[in-house]
C-alpha cells in the first residue's frame, strides 16, 4: 500500500533510527551488489518506494543502494512525501531520511553522510558530496515529475551511477546478540564474542570485533583508528576457557595476540602481542556485545 509522509514548511520529519540500516556497511553493500541480494533497476517510482517500506523491519522507509559516478557505495533510507503548501495544495518530494556514502573499502572510511534532505521533481542529488545540485554539476540521482499526476515522481540514476533496491533484509547482516557474561557464572568460551577497544602497547588503537563458535574458533575484524582500514582476525579460544589467541592479518605481515579474559566481570582481555620479532603488551576493553 502506498504511504506518503506529510511535511510542514517549517519542520522536517526527524531522521529514523533504523538500527539495522547501520549494519549495511561497505563490505555488506559490495557483497550484496555482487551476489544480487539487492536488485538493480533503471528507475523506481514513488508508488514503488511506498511499497518497499518493509525492506528493513525496524524502519518505515525504503532502503536504496547506489554506486555513484565516482564508484563509491552509498546507502539511503527514503520515502515519497508531500510538502504542504498554502491552502490545500501540496508538492511531491523525495525525502532522504538518512544516507551514508563510503570513501573506500572499509566501513569507517565515510566520504559523507547526512539526513533530512528534500529532493523535489527536476532536482538532482550528488551522493559523492552530499548535496542537491544543478544539472551542470551532474549528480547521481534525479527526481522526475510525473506529467499526468503531480503527486507522483520517478527516481533515476544519472550517467554511470547504478541504483539498487532492497526488498528484504540481507541474511546474516544483523548479528545475533552475543551471550552476556554474568559474574559468578561458570566461564564459557563464548563470552569472548563482542566488541572491544583494543590498545596495542600504547602505540596503536582500534575496534576489535570477535565472533566465537561453540568449538572455540575465533573470527572477526580489527578496524584501525589510524587509517580506518579493516583487517581480518582469526584464532582459537578455550584452552583454558578464559584464554584466547588471535591473529590480525595486515597486508604485509601478521600480528598475534595471546590474552586472558577477566573472569570476574568479563569486561577486559589482557596479555601479550608479537609483531615480527617484537613482543609487547595489549589490553582490550569490552564496549559492546
Amino acid at each position: 500500500m502506498r504511504r506518503l509522509a506529510l511535511l510542514s514548511l517549517a519542520v522536517l520529519a526527524g531522521g529514523l533510527r533504523a538500527e539495522q540500516f547501520d549494519y549495511y556497511t561497505f563490505p555488506v553493500l559490495n557483497k550484496a551488489v555482487a551476489d544480487k541480494s539487492v536488485t538493480e533497476v533503471k528507475e523506481v517510482t514513488s508508488d514503488q518506494l511506498g511499497d518497499l517500506t518493509g525492506g528493513l523491519p525496524d524502519s518505515t522507509s525504503a532502503m536504496l543502494v547506489v554506486v555513484t559516478n565516482d564508484k563509491r557505495y552509498a546507502r539511503l533510507m527514503v520515502q515519497p512525501a508531500r510538502q504542504k503548501l498554502a491552502g490545500d495544495k501540496s508538492a511531491a518530494v523525495l525525502l532522504i531520511d538518512k544516507y551514508v556514502t563510503y570513501r573506500g573499502t572499509t566501513e569507517r572510511a565515510v566520504a559523507v553522510q547526512g539526513a533530512n534532505i528534500q529532493v523535489y521533481p527536476s532536482m538532482r542529488v550528488s551522493l559523492d558530496i552530499g548535496q542537491v545540485v544543478p544539472e551542470a554539476i551532474g549528480g547521481d540521482l534525479q527526481v522526475i515529475a510525473n506529467e499526468k499526476d503531480a503527486t507522483q515522481f520517478t527516481v533515476k540514476p544519472i550517467k554511470d551511477a547504478k541504483l539498487y533496491l532492497l526488498s528484504k533484509p540481507v541474511a546474516g547482516v544483523v548479528p545475533k546478540k552475543a551471550a552476556k557474561f554474568v559474574a559468578g557464572e561458570v566461564f564459557e568460551t563464548r563470552f569472548f564474542a563482542g566488541k572491544y577497544k583494543l590498545s596495542d602497547d600504547g602505540r596503536r588503537t582500534g575496534e576489535l570485533r570477535l565472533d566465537v563458535t561453540e568449538a572455540g574458533e575465533v573470527g572477526g575484524v580489527f578496524v584501525s583508528d589510524r587509517d580506518g582500514r579493516e583487517y581480518e582476525v582469526s584464532g582459537k579460544a578455550g584452552t583454558p576457557k578464559h584464554q584466547i589467541t588471535f591473529t590480525v592479518k595486515f597486508p604485509a605481515t601478521s600480528q598475534t595476540f595471546t590474552g586472558y579474559m577477566f573472569t570476574g566481570n568479563g569486561k577486559g582481555i589482557a596479555g601479550t602481542t608479537k609483531l615480527a620479532e617484537r613482543e609487547a603488551g595489549f589490553y582490550a576493553e569490552r564496549v559492546g556485545e
